[in-house]
C-alpha cells in the first residue's frame, strides 16, 4: 500500500524505486501482486503516462489515510508523543497560494518535520473526495455543508488603478462612474460583471465593463499593473504593489463586502492530526497579518 501511494502521488515506478532504495522491476512485482490480491486493475498503464483507474482511485483515496495512520502510530510510540506526520494534500487558488500560503509554508514545514506537503495551486474548482485532498482554503460564503470547515481569515477587497491610466481616463470618485472606465473582470467572481460596494451601511452595485477578462485572478492583476484598466480584487493580491506604488487603491470610501476565508475538509478526515496542524498554523498567521486576519480591518 505504501510503494502504492508513492506511485500515486510521484507518477512513476521508476520515481519510486529511486526514493526506496529499490529497483523498478520490485515496484512491478508489488503493484502486479496488490492488483492480484484486489483481484483488479489499479493503473491504466500506457507509454507515456501512469493513470489511476476508477477502483485505483478510491483505493488511493481510502489507503491515504490508513497509512498515514499507520505511520503516525510508529512514530508517535517510537518518540512517546503524537507527532504530524504522513502526507498532507492541499489545494488553493493559484494566487492566494503564492501570496499567502508559500510565504509562510517553510515555517509550517520547520514545525512538522516529519510531514511531506503536496500543494496543488488551481483556478478551477476542486472536489475534495474526488481528488484526494485534505484540507483546502476557500474564499466566499460556503455552498456545500458536506464539509467540515473553520474561518481563518478575512478577504477584503479593493479597487485599483495604475498612476498612468488614472491620468488618461480621469479618477472615479463613486462607484456609478466605472460605467464610463475599461474595468478588468475576473470571470471566477460569482457576480461577474457586477461590483458591489457598501458606504454608511448603504450598498452601491454597479454593472461593469471592458475589453479584457480572464479566469486567472494573476491575468487580471497583469492587465492591472500594465494600466489596461481597473481592477476589483482581493487586498492581498494587489498588497505589494499597493505598499510599492506600482498600483493606487481608488474608491476606498465605498469599501466592497469583506469575504470569509475557510479551511475545508472533507468529514472523513475529522480526527486528523496533520489537517488540524495546518489549520491551526494557518489560523495564527493569519490573525497577525492585518490584510487577511478574520478580527482586525486592514489599515488603509
Amino acid at each position: 500500500m505504501k510503494a502504492f501511494i508513492r506511485c500515486v502521488e510521484r507518477g512513476s515506478f521508476s520515481a519510486v524505486a529511486r526514493e526506496l532504495e529499490t529497483t523498478q522491476p520490485t515496484i512491478s512485482k508489488l503493484i502486479a501482486s496488490l492488483e492480484r490480491h484486489l483481484g483488479g486493475k489499479l493503473f491504466a498503464r500506457s507509454a507515456r503516462e501512469l493513470s489511476l483507474t476508477p477502483e485505483g482511485q478510491r483505493f488511493y483515496e481510502q489507503c491515504r489515510p490508513i497509512v498515514d495512520a499507520v505511520r503516525n502510530a510508529e512514530v508517535s510510540f517510537r518518540s512517546g508523543r503524537e507527532e504530524v506526520a504522513g502526507t498532507l494534500r492541499a489545494a488553493t487558488s493559484v494566487s492566494f497560494g503564492r501570496t499567502q500560503v508559500m510565504p509562510r509554508l517553510g515555517a509550517f514545514m520547520r514545525a512538522h518535520p516529519l510531514l511531506r506537503v503536496d500543494l496543488q495551486l488551481n483556478d478551477r474548482f476542486v472536489d475534495l473526495v474526488e481528488e484526494g485532498i485534505d484540507v483546502a482554503f476557500r474564499i466566499g460564503e460556503l455552498t456545500h455543508d458536506n464539509l467540515l470547515a473553520r474561518r481563518v481569515g478575512t478577504t477584503y477587497r479593493v479597487t485599483v488603478a495604475t498612476s498612468d491610466y488614472l491620468k488618461r481616463h480621469g479618477r472615479p470618485r463613486h462607484p456609478d462612474e466605472l460605467k464610463q472606465h475599461d474595468c478588468i473582470l475576473y470571470t471566477g467572481l460569482a457576480t461577474r460583471d457586477e461590483w458591489r460596494y457598501v458606504r454608511d451601511g448603504q450598498s452601491f452595485s454597479v454593472r461593469v465593463s471592458g475589453s479584457f477578462r480572464s479566469n486567472s485572478a494573476e491575468a487580471v492583476r497583469a492587465a492591472a499593473l500594465d494600466g489596461m484598466g481597473i481592477a476589483f480584487a482581493p487586498l492581498w493580491l494587489f498588497g505589494d504593489d499597493i505598499r510599492a506604488r506600482r498600483i493606487r487603491a481608488i474608491l476606498v470610501d465605498y469599501p466592497p463586502k469583506p469575504l470569509p476565508i475557510h479551511a475545508v475538509s472533507p468529514t472523513v478526515r475529522r480526527h486528523s492530526a496533520k489537517i488540524k496542524a495546518w489549520v491551526d498554523f494557518f489560523h495564527a498567521a493569519f490573525d497577525a497579518d492585518p490584510f487577511v486576519s478574520a478580527s482586525e480591518p486592514p489599515t488603509r
